[in-house]
């Protein structure tokens, strides 16, 4: 009827009984996905794979409206397209309509009834097989002036499905739920993060800090912290040190960060002698689930080392690379992030990139791919890695990334997150428990996800996250 770019309609006069149109759609997750929040059908047959396995078809089916979105299209924009005012559709559903199906809808003029221009189309759907899916019969006023415009242009749409924090979630379902000190949890989003955690079954919380300010926040928050065991603080600094000897006695397995600053919380965790340290450097990673990325990306260092020499790079690198094979990467890539892709010795970031992948070269740094320095965009497009010749098993596929210092990190991360609309799950790795670094900002998926991956780290038990000695003194 008309070329790809433009779109043409029929008017009553030029359309003749048995002319017929069609379009050919096949059917996948993200169309039902996209159908669903646009109509607010959220029916487990058409979205919960495991539920839909039980019912009548035994698999995800399409919405019965998805096809019959097809012959509105059809006729909206092929016969008689534009002008064209719907007034009547009736549909028969012969079939489901199941993911990877091919169907063809169209449409056929049965009948022309020049009173107010009125065409009557017998409309179907067929799939692949040639099987009639729907039938039915539409009611349109045709279009008495000839239309032919450049068809539009529909936006991108990025679905957000949080696949990476389900994940996440499952891999900790098998497991009873972690002791947790919690430090000084006496704000409302402190005690809903608490809570949140405590109802998916992740963490059993202990909560250490002034004990009238925590249940006032819990009042304010309108939950009940009954069922928690509470030990009193005198304040930010007391409930800080009480928690890290909870951990220390071994009463508790993990250790999260409550209404409290950072520095505070470490400040209780660094010293050698009452705190949490190992052989290994204290560093924070964020692991996140970015939309359309295949893969989680890890970004390290973002919340502790503000500028970490070479020497601690390593040990970032080292933390980062465990965590990696918790959540299921085998051998995790590394890339050490710079400015540029080349070494330039006015950038010292360069050389210390290219250090770390000599150092991984004489196995100082194992379980990992590593090449640097890298440019973000080379590290994580394949098409950018191409365009600057860069031939290497890590550029364009990179699952750790490694900033030059905490600045960086830090931006990077809250890019991915406000602007991208990533999930970041945040973890201290390097001392003797995982410890679980929340803010106001986070969503619940992002405090649960969190959470989880502590979780993980704690029950594998790497050298980032080693557990405590059973002779370990309180």
């Amino acid at each position: 009827m008309s070329d790809a770019g433009m779109i043409e309609n029929r008017t009553f006069d030029e359309i003749e009984v048995g002319e017929t149109a069609s379009i050919v759609r096949t059917l996948g997750e993200r169309d039902i996905q996209l159908f669903a929040l646009v109509s607010g059908d959220v029916n487990p047959a058409h979205l919960d794979a495991d539920y839909a396995a039980t019912d009548l078809f035994r698999r995800v089916i399409a919405h019965g409206m998805w096809g019959g979105g097809l012959i509105s299209a059809v006729l909206g924009t092929e016969l008689p397209g534009p002008g064209a005012i719907y007034l009547s559709q009736s549909l028969r559903f012969s079939h489901p309509v199941g993911l990877g199906d091919t169907i063809t809808a169209s449409v056929t003029v049965a009948e022309k009834r020049a009173e107010h221009r009125i065409v009557l189309f017998d409309c179907r759907c067929a799939n692949q097989e040639g099987d009639v899916v729907i039938s039915g019969q539409a009611e349109v006023k045709a279009p008495t002036e000839k239309v032919r415009r450049p068809r539009a242009t529909l936006p991108e749409v990025q679905l957000r499905d949080h696949d990476g924090y389900r994940r996440l979630i499952e891999l900790t379902s098998s497991g009873t739920p972690e002791s947790t000190a919690v430090a000084h949890p006496c704000s409302p989003a402190a005690i809903l993060a608490v809570v949140e955690a405590a109802e998916a079954k992740l963490i059993t919380p202990i909560l250490v800090g002034p004990e009238a300010r925590i249940r006032k926040a819990a009042q304010e928050a309108g939950k009940d912290i009954a069922r928690f065991r509470l030990v009193d603080a005198d304040h930010s600094h007391d409930a800080a040190a009480k928690a890290v000897v909870l951990i220390r006695s071994g009463e508790a397995k993990l250790l999260m960060k409550g209404s409290l600053h950072t520095d505070e919380l470490m400040g209780a965790v660094v010293p050698s002698a009452t705190g949490l340290r190992t052989e290994r450097r204290i560093s924070h990673a964020y692991v996140m689930d970015v939309p359309d990325h295949p893969t989680p990306l890890i970004i390290t260092d973002a919340a502790i080392n503000i500028a970490p020499t070479l020497t601690e790079k390593a040990d970032i690198i080292r933390n980062a690379i465990d965590l990696a094979h918790v959540i299921g990467i085998e051998e995790p890539k590394v890339a050490i992030l710079a400015a540029v892709e080349t070494v330039n010795p006015d950038m010292p970031s360069t050389l210390e990139a290219a250090a770390l992948c000599k150092m991984a070269d004489r196995g100082q740094i194992t379980g990992g791919l590593l090449d640097g320095p890298l440019a973000f965009d080379n590290a994580i497009s394949a098409a950018a890695a191409r365009e600057k010749g860069i031939v290497s098993p890590v550029a364009g596929k990179a699952e750790i990334l490694v900033v030059p210092n905490l600045e960086a990190g830090n931006m990077l991360a809250k890019q991915l997150t406000f602007l991208g609309g990533a999930d970041a799950a945040g973890i201290v790795l390097g001392a003797r428990v995982p410890i679980i670094l929340t803010s106001r900002a986070d969503s619940l998926r992002t405090r649960l996800a969190s959470c989880a991956v502590a979780v993980l780290m704690a029950r594998a038990a790497t050298k980032a996250a080693p557990g405590l000695p059973e002779s370990a003194p309180a």
